[in-house]
């Protein structure tokens, strides 16, 4: 039986569970995208504008990784990998300072074939203040509590595949949430948070994918969502029980659902469509909860969409375009080109949405029927760095990870 949560992670849950639509509070950034997998922050006072004056923190992290780091009152949380993969690191942070308060070698062993623009720790962790899981693919998954005392670990599979993994772990309840998608095996999968031990395993197309599952509330029922190379999956949290499914047309589901009053939106990462449906749905939901299509003809599409009121924005990789959206009809509205590539998803607060490109070179936008640059910060990084990690808002301030150091700006 699932342990009780606590209070305050009940509230937590509440605020997440109850509305579709943008943020409402917020007290940590706990997870891939925030609290309700969004990337919707309900600061008002991060900063527009900066450089390297308003770095108060910079810490070198052992190894290298791209993901994003999420925090828990008085601490970080990362991953990364050392040599060449074969060392798979969970890590603890001062929120503070940045000093490294504790870091574990989760996980030794014959690494599995990436891509040259993945690492082998490129799954965001997840914490609910009582356990933090790390996913690293072939490496596994690993629990800790926020101190850094191992609770278990587990073997998810071999995850055969030239491209390595990159979905993140989300936490419902006391189950821990993984997609698994693989070539050789593939499955989405609940585990118990404290033991690791199996609850529900439901097997998915054997397919390459990275996509992040997301929780939604509908009227009807809690629903699981995730994007994949053939469409969007719906299961029951709880059981595993596949609900629904809306078929995509160009394959590469690596964004992750977001979310647009009683929308889903999901982007197919080829050149290809974007399409909006309804929850609730039962069985093929094409016909029934679809609501809009919308042909998306610009580069590869690596980052997730983000809302911003009644506006819908995404960026593609190469060349770095963004393109501003009706979110209720699909409608283009504007585009603009960004100088760059960008793997890294955005995020946004006080109306504006903050994404880096590879170079660590941050643009700040302002969506509308005009789309708008309100600023372009830089910072000092060596050449060697690369940002494909997002944003992660903090206490009036924004960390910013490379692949290599974690920066503080103020």
């Amino acid at each position: 039986m699932l342990r009780n949560i606590p209070r305050f992670a009940l509230l937590l849950y509440v605020l997440a569970f109850g509305t579709l639509g943008p943020l409402r509070a917020e007290s940590n950034w706990p997870a891939w995208r925030g609290p309700l997998g969004t990337g919707v922050s309900d600061a008002t006072d991060l900063p527009v504008t900066w450089n390297d004056s308003n770095i108060r923190w910079k810490t070198a992290l052992e190894g290298r990784g791209q993901s994003s780091p999420i925090v828990w009152e008085d601490k970080i949380f990362l991953t990364a990998a050392e040599g060449e993969g074969r060392e798979r690191i969970v890590m603890g942070l001062d929120r503070a300072t940045g000093e490294i308060r504790w870091q574990d070698v989760a996980w030794v062993g014959e690494p599995e074939p990436t891509h040259k623009m993945n690492t082998f720790a490129s799954a965001t962790c997840a914490t609910d203040g009582e356990v933090v899981v790390g996913f690293f693919g072939r490496g596994g998954i690993h629990a800790y509590d926020p101190d850094g005392k191992k609770l278990w670990s587990r073997d998810l599979g071999p995850f055969e595949g030239p491209w390595g993994t990159g979905a993140s772990p989300i936490i419902f309840q006391d189950l821990i949430i993984q997609n698994c998608d693989a070539e050789n095996q593939a499955s989405i999968i609940g585990l118990d948070k404290w033991t690791g031990k199996t609850v529900w395993e439901t097997p998915r197309e054997r397919l390459r994918g990275w996509s992040t599952p997301v929780i939604v509330q509908t009227p009807q029922r809690v629903e699981v969502v995730v994007n994949g190379e053939l469409g969007v999956n719906a299961y029951d949290p709880t059981s595993g029980r596949e609900l629904w499914f809306c078929k995509g047309d160009r394959g590469r589901g690596t964004p992750t659902v977001t979310r647009f009053e009683d929308l889903l939106i999901a982007v197919s990462g080829r050149p290809g469509d974007m399409f909006a449906m309804r929850t609730g749905g039962n069985g093929i939901v094409n016909d029934s909860h679809e609501v809009w299509r919308t042909k998306r003809k610009g580069g590869r599409d690596l980052p997730s969409p983000i809302v911003v009121g009644k506006y819908l924005v995404v960026v593609s990789l190469q060349p770095g375009l963004a393109t501003c959206y009706d979110a209720s009809t699909g409608k283009e509205l504007d585009k603009l080109r960004l100088e760059g590539n960008f793997a890294a998803s955005p995020i946004s607060a006080k109306g504006l949405i903050y994404i880096p490109n590879e170079a660590g070179e941050v643009y700040v936008l302002e969506p509308g029927e005009e789309l708008k640059v309100v600023a372009r910060n830089s910072l000092s990084v060596s050449d060697e760095e690369i940002f494909r990690a997002s944003i992660t808002p903090s206490q009036q301030e924004l960390l910013i990870r490379s692949d290599r150091v974690l920066y503080c700006v103020r």
